[in-house]
């Protein structure tokens, strides 16, 4: 049985109900559910707490009557809240939805890129020996880690700033370091499956992502990098996911519904969705519409269902990210995505 859906009640923002839709907190941002029901047990029975959508931030909280729900409302709404790591919480009133399974929330997950259909993807399984990845992860934790908000990072070549989503083109870091060496040499793999494009890379990101911690909806900075993406997934398992979107709102018309996902005939984003799963020492390459047109998101799950089996992430999971510093504006054949031609 699949967990309850909620939705906005009749009425509008003055409807109210036993259920409360919170934003800015869950796992994601270093809150369990266990945390987040005993806040809110100070103002009534928590019938549960349960995800409101994929990213993580987002909780609707199930009181056992209408009145504990108004009495967390009025006091925590817009306030921070200081048994929650000081976040402001938006709170609004939720009711539970009668359409518990809805087509636009199911994704087939692909286990090959021939099955996934999103143009200029490559996906090679093996790509790395269970030796080399042994060696690849002592590597890079014999180094140090710089920590983000919910992952820790490496940068190798030039520095990814985060704040811009773009490198510093002027601080290069230096060369790559030798242990990665065999893994640039053998992306000329991809020439065979295909992909014609210059293999030559000079900038690596290395991402550590505890269980559950996945990755927003994003385009690699067209102007930051060239037109390939790699990325070698090390030690755990996922999924990601891609969405193609009739216009780039840059996810900026996304409200924080918990029914956001996925065609919103009210007037949301329009988007299409492919789903891939990821195993250990796969590579995986992004080229083209692909790497220029397309998001890709790794939903903030710690098991994932995968044609109809569940597959429990690793304790971590390490991922390569190879590319190439562009040094000159983006002329691609997608000027709607890229911030250069905008």
């Amino acid at each position: 049985m699949g967990l309850p859906r909620f939705t906005r009640p009749k009425g509008g923002v003055s409807a109210c109900s036993p259920n409360l839709f919170v934003a800015n907190c869950g796992p994601a941002v270093g809150l369990s559910f266990d945390v987040i029901s005993s806040v809110f047990n100070e103002f009534g029975e928590v019938k549960g707490v349960y995800p409101a959508d994929e990213t993580g931030t987002r909780v609707i909280v199930c009181f056992d009557c209408q009145s504990s729900a108004e009495s967390a409302m009025e006091a925590l709404h817009g306030r921070p809240c200081p048994l929650l790591g000081g976040r402001c919480l938006h709170i609004r009133y939720s009711v539970q939805s009668t359409d518990t399974v809805r087509a636009r929330d199911l994704v087939d997950v692909s286990l090959t890129d021939s099955e996934l259909k999103v143009p200029g993807v490559y996906l090679l399984h093996d790509f790395v020996t269970v030796r080399e990845e042994e060696e690849l992860l002592a590597a890079v934790d014999s180094r140090p880690w710089h920590n983000l908000a919910k992952r820790r990072v490496q940068h190798y070549g030039y520095e990814f700033c985060y704040a811009t989503r773009n490198v510093n083109f002027n601080k290069c870091l230096g060369e790559l370091p030798s242990f990665v060496s065999p893994i640039v040499e053998r992306v000329s793999l991809f020439q065979t499956l295909g992909c014609a494009e210059d293999m030559s890379l000079d900038q690596l990101t290395v991402n550590e992502y505890p269980i559950g911690v996945g990755l927003s909806p994003h385009v690699d900075t067209h102007s930051a990098f060239d037109g390939l993406i790699f990325s070698l997934s090390l030690a755990g398992p996922c999924i990601m996911e891609f969405r193609k979107y009739a216009t780039d709102d840059s996810l900026s018309n996304f409200t924080s519904d918990c029914d956001d996902e996925g065609p919103d005939s009210s007037g949301g984003s329009n988007f299409v969705r492919r789903a891939i799963y990821l195993p250990p020492r796969s590579m995986l390459l992004l080229s083209g519409e692909a790497r220029y047109a397309w998001h890709h998101y790794i939903p903030h799950h710690k098991v994932d269902k995968i044609q109809d089996k569940v597959v429990r992430r690793g304790t971590r999971r390490v991922s390569f990210t190879l590319r190439k510093v562009r040094k000159g504006p983006c002329e691609c054949e997608y000027p709607e995505y890229c911030d250069s031609q905008k």
